[in-house]
């Protein structure tokens, strides 16, 4: 890690303008004790390029006089979080006074909860300088990073350590009846282990790779989504509805990308409804998104949870998740795939009576549609006249072609 370096550039830096500050103009022949001076003293360029640094530098004289502050370590003065903070940093000068770097990382409730590392160090002469370095993102990281693999390691312990069960159940069993029995619940428990794996797998492409860039039918994406949730429905009656503006719809965008997120938000709605509930599922265009909302009249999401619903492996009612076989990582795809298309996703929800989701993407994204020059050049030979015969517009072209 570099910041370590960093930090102790910068605090050479400070210590050297103080020193420059310090000697005040005087020669070998001036014995005379150096002239308290104010901080505009300091030369100009080297106070820039401090204060344009976001590491905030302290610099205490032996006297425990604070004689250089710049703008990083002055940006909470005059407010309660920087009465806590000059507290903090006071105390750690103390405790660097004894000879040694001193350093403790301080976590400030706000709103919002921001992490401090502080550290302080002796210099020559016996001043201090002191550093202060926001380290929220990193805390935050190291702790969704502690998560995930807490998590994951729980998530795919759970299936094989039940596939391990059942199959040591099997090895002596002679029942028929009981065999086919286990063996159910051996086949259910490995898909739950690969549906796990296969969601962590498409998470990370998406994380790790830049989405594609070609002309997507929207409208099409929708109904395969909609397949997707009439698959998972069970026989439950779950209906699902349509409304769009007519017409196809197209953006640029990934398709594979767009799939996974609109089915991902139309299962959730399928599997979290009641039997005989309506999802409906509504595409709206106007000048500034394109819209997809998916609502539901299912069990809903407790207001404590709604910020949480898009972390991974998070879930809300955890014993739901195992019967209809989420592996908690659906929210996070739908995510990123908005965040990797300029776009965000929303939810609004009522504990008993349903959720709602808008996946929204910048109107910028729209584009005309394919012309029918272009899908006639990709048709195969031979079918240009079955093309032809479908209908007029490219896009009844299109799926003639297609089916």
């Amino acid at each position: 890690m570099l910041w370590p370096i960093a930090i102790a550039l910068v605090a050479g830096i400070a210590v050297g303008m103080v020193a420059a500050r310090w000697s005040g103009g005087r020669t070998a022949d001036d014995p005379s004790p150096p002239a308290q001076s104010d901080a505009d003293e300091v030369p100009d360029l080297l106070s820039s390029a401090v204060d344009h640094i976001e590491i905030g530098v302290v610099v205490a004289t032996p006297a425990n006089r604070i004689v250089y502050r710049n703008a990083a370590a002055s940006v909470h003065q005059g407010t309660h979080i920087g009465v806590l903070v000059d507290d903090h940093v006071t105390a750690i000068i103390d405790e660097a006074r004894s000879g040694r770097r001193a350093a403790r990382v301080v976590e400030l409730h706000g709103p919002p909860k921001t992490w401090l590392s502080l550290s302080a160090d002796p210099i020559p002469g016996g001043g201090v300088v002191a550093t202060i370095q926001d380290v929220t993102e990193r805390v935050r990281t190291d702790a969704m990073r502690t998560d995930f693999v807490t998590n994951i390691s729980h998530e795919l312990k759970t299936p094989v350590g039940a596939v391990a069960v059942l199959a040591e159940a099997l090895i002596d069993e002679s029942d028929p009846a009981v065999v086919t029995r286990l063996a159910g619940h051996l086949v259910e428990e490995a898909h739950r282990a690969v549906r796990t794996i296969d969601d962590l797998l498409k998470l990370s492409q998406i994380e790790s790779t830049r989405p594609g860039d070609t002309v997507v039918n929207l409208t099409g994406v929708v109904n395969t989504a909609i397949t997707r949730g009439r698959a998972v429905d069970g026989g439950r009656g779950v209906q699902i509805t349509t409304f769009d503006p007519g017409g196809d719809i197209w953006m640029r965008g990934d398709e594979r990308q767009l799939v996974s997120a609109v089915g991902n938000l139309v299962e959730n709605a399928v599997k979290y409804s009641r039997a005989g509930d309506v999802v409906q599922v509504r595409t709206r265009v106007d000048d500034n998104a394109v819209e997809i909302m998916v609502a539901d009249q299912g069990v809903g999401i407790p207001a404590r949870d709604l910020d949480r619903v898009f972390e991974r492996f998070y879930r809300v009612d955890k014993a739901r998740s195992r019967e209809t076989g989420g592996t908690g990582l659906g929210l996070s795809i739908v995510r990123h795939v908005a965040t990797n298309h300029g776009g965000e996703v929303l939810v609004s929800s009522q504990e008993g009576e349903g959720s709602t989701f808008v996946l929204r993407f910048p109107a910028g994204l729209l584009e005309p549609g394919p012309r029918r020059d272009d899908i006639a050049a990709a048709a195969p030979a031979g079918d240009a006249d079955d093309a032809g015969s479908a209908g007029s517009d490219p896009v009844s072209q299109e799926r003639a072609r297609t089916e």
